[in-house]
């Protein structure tokens, strides 16, 4: 018997997953995917995130590499943000993965109409 160590807790496939897991982590490295952005443009580009959740996610991002964060000077102070190299890997997977969505979603939409109507 073989042991598959790809997905126990500490190993790097899981916090691939992790990364990707959160809700708003993918919606906002898709919306930096073009260029540096300020804050309340990310805010409107996006849609339905609030400025605290849009922090905290960019936050994270930055806390994992995904993000770099740049002040300027000058009033009012602006910041920017913008993917790093690494943050930029990441732009493929995420399109994959909601092209998948895109072609799926409806069989997924199905199947959970179906266990609610089994319960």
């Amino acid at each position: 018997m073989t042991i598959d160590h790809a997905f126990l807790a500490d190993c790097r496939t899981r916090l691939a997953f992790d990364l990707v897991s959160n809700t708003w982590n993918p919606v906002v490295v898709w919306a930096l995917k073009d260029g540096p952005r300020r804050p309340g443009e990310l805010q409107t580009h996006i849609g339905g995130i609030s400025q605290k959740v849009l922090t905290e996610t960019l936050r994270r991002l930055e806390f994992n590499g995904l993000v770099a964060r740049r002040a300027y000077g000058g009033s009012p102070p602006r910041v920017e943000y913008e993917l790093t190299g690494l943050g930029r890997t990441l732009i493929a997977p995420i399109e994959a993965f909601g092209a998948w969505a895109h072609d799926h979603g409806d069989e997924v939409m199905a199947a959970q109409d179906r266990y609610t109507r089994e319960r």
